[in-house]
């Protein structure tokens, strides 16, 4: 053989063996449910259907309390509120649910990840509660979720807070225009690898030290659940927004912006679209903080919130 060719075939042997090394080192399969159940389900947990998907929640069912409800934001679950409803519980009967698509809660039979759907899902969970009425907490998409809750049903709706709430569209993005996923992006359900993960939330935290290596693994984990990888490209794709002005108006409920001042993913300047649409609402800033205030700095952003809730005026 000539020595050219030999060397050729080497070369083009290492390369399809460190392709082929590369694919498997990537490669992430799903877990079990069963198997994420044990570890991240507890005596608190309940499974519970509305609009036909089975929703894991977590309620405190404390007697003759006000009711709190927290909703997550994307990729993440019920357990991001675990140090705020160590208080909370205290006072208030908190229901946090693991909205469809995420967390224990998984994927929707229906395949429908749009706000509309969600708001129906939620609509019949706190009718199958014989919840009339509650304050409504949501951080990112699960603020825009909750806004929109409120917009939607202001006679169920006692409180409103947003925490670094999405719902205007970010420069370079447009109204009534669905996001383009791109093909790259979706091979994060062949491929997840941890070290990936943590890189793509490491901006959701001013403090990289809360990012810890048992939230990192939970984030992961509960991604892996069957189906869930296809669920959050599902809810990206059809994640259509539209100028939120008209409904942000409709809302009546009491409202209360939280944000971190270090918020790398939707920066604290936002805060003034809500204000100018939401003219009573109150803006508390938390200093040193990024995207998940109620991770990052636990007590910190609860005190607002506490007062907030507790205030009758």
């Amino acid at each position: 053989m000539d020595p050219y060719v030999k060397w050729f075939v080497i070369a083009v042997l290492i390369l399809v063996i460190a392709i082929v090394a590369i694919a498997l080192w990537a490669w992430t399969p799903d877990i079990p449910r069963t198997i994420l159940e044990t570890k991240y389900a507890n005596q608190e947990s309940r499974f519970v259907e509305a609009n036909g998907v089975r929703l894991h929640i977590r309620d405190t069912d404390t007697k003759n309390a006000p009711v709190v409800l927290l909703l997550h934001g994307f990729g993440a679950s019920l357990h991001t509120w675990d140090e705020w409803v160590a208080t909370l519980k205290n006072s208030y009967r908190v229901v946090r649910i693991d909205l469809p698509g995420a967390g224990l809660t998984g994927p929707d039979p229906t395949g429908d990840y749009r706000d509309e759907r969600t708001l129906a899902i939620l609509n019949q969970l706190l009718e199958s509660l014989g919840i009339s009425k509650t304050s409504i907490v949501g951080n990112s998409v699960g603020g825009r979720i909750a806004w929109r809750f409120a917009a939607q049903f202001p006679t169920r709706v006692e409180k409103l807070v947003l925490v670094s709430p999405d719902g205007f569209a970010s420069p370079g993005f447009e109204y009534g225009k669905a996001p383009q996923v791109s093909g790259v992006f979706r091979l994060v359900r062949y491929a997840l690898p941890k070290s990936l993960l943590r890189m793509n939330l490491a901006p959701a935290y001013a403090n990289p030290e809360a990012l810890n290596a048992e939230r990192i693994t939970r984030y992961h984990s509960l991604l892996l659940l069957p189906g869930q990888r296809d669920a959050m490209l599902d809810r990206m794709a059809q994640t259509i927004l539209t100028d939120p002005v008209p409904q942000l108006q409709k809302i009546t409920a009491p409202t209360l912006l939280l944000w971190g001042e270090q918020d790398a993913l939707i920066p604290i300047v936002n805060a003034q679209d809500y204000l100018r649409a939401l003219p009573t609402a109150k803006l508390v800033t938390l200093t040193g903080v990024g995207h998940v205030p109620q991770e990052e700095a636990p007590a910190m952003s609860l005190a607002p919130l506490l007062a907030f809730l507790a205030n009758n005026s």
